[in-house]
């Protein structure tokens, strides 16, 4: 071992990279909790857990690649964007975990939260947030819930040979919007949507997939900025974010 790598660092949680291995400590156990069991059901690859020593859940590297980085080009082919969706497909259709998830009305509180907050701080231009907030609309409506991952973001995927071989960070998996997950993982990546659901197959619906692109860029904002990100560092998340909420 020549190095600890930090690989994520804010108030609420740290994970380091020691060799091939990945020390997650959280303050809040019910995270772990959560990625244990949700590893356990899940019906595709995930990582290995080691060993769980409260706050600190080790779990051991998964083979691979991630699918791509927010910001930057993914150099993930095709084919392999298509086997991302294809897994994603299989979790979707597994039975639902039993644990709850969020509700519509949750996230159309929290959504009106945290516009009012965007607003009252000018983060953005006001037109910007009431913009997007009439495109997150969409995605506010009833749906059958599915076994989803929670935080499918772009680097939580793995590709080896154009097939996946691990999902990692299962921490908000729940029941929820299927939609939701087919979002994240392509948000800041969409000229790959096309690929995903080549994979996916029947039942998505590209405009709740563009209403997601929105809402999660106006929840995620304000966490951002909160929590350390430099919200004017070229390629940073909020930098991401903010430029597709502009763009829309």
């Amino acid at each position: 071992m020549d190095e600890v790598e930090v690989v994520v660092a804010h108030s609420q949680r740290a994970t380091l990279r020691v060799g091939d291995v990945f020390l997650k400590v959280d303050v809040d156990a019910a995270h772990a909790d959560v990625e244990e069991r949700a590893m356990a059901l899940a019906p595709v690859p995930t990582p290995r857990i080691l060993w769980r020593r409260p706050p600190v859940l080790a779990i051991a590297a998964v083979p691979g690649r991630a699918l791509g980085v927010l910001g930057e080009p993914s150099p993930a082919s095709p084919a392999a964007w298509s086997a991302a969706g294809a897994a994603i497909r299989t979790l979707h259709d597994a039975p639902l975990p039993p644990w709850e998830g969020h509700t519509l009305e949750d996230t159309t509180e929290e959504l009106d939260r945290e516009c009012s907050w965007l607003l009252e701080h000018d983060v953005l231009p006001a037109e910007v947030i009431r913009h997007n907030r009439e495109i997150a609309e969409a995605a506010l409506r009833p749906r059958r819930p599915a076994f989803i991952h929670g935080d499918l973001q772009i680097t939580h995927v793995f590709i080896e040979d154009d097939e996946v071989v691990g999902i990692i960070d299962w921490s908000e998996a729940a029941p929820g919007d299927a939609m939701f997950d087919l979002a994240t993982v392509t948000l800041g990546h969409e000229e790959h949507l096309d690929d995903l659901l080549d994979g996916y197959g029947e039942g998505a619906d590209p405009q709740v997939i563009r209403a997601w692109w929105s809402l999660r860029s106006l929840m995620a904002s304000r966490w951002l900025i909160t929590h350390g990100f430099d919200p004017d560092a070229p390629g940073c998340e909020f930098d991401v974010l903010r430029a597709r909420m502009r763009e829309t």
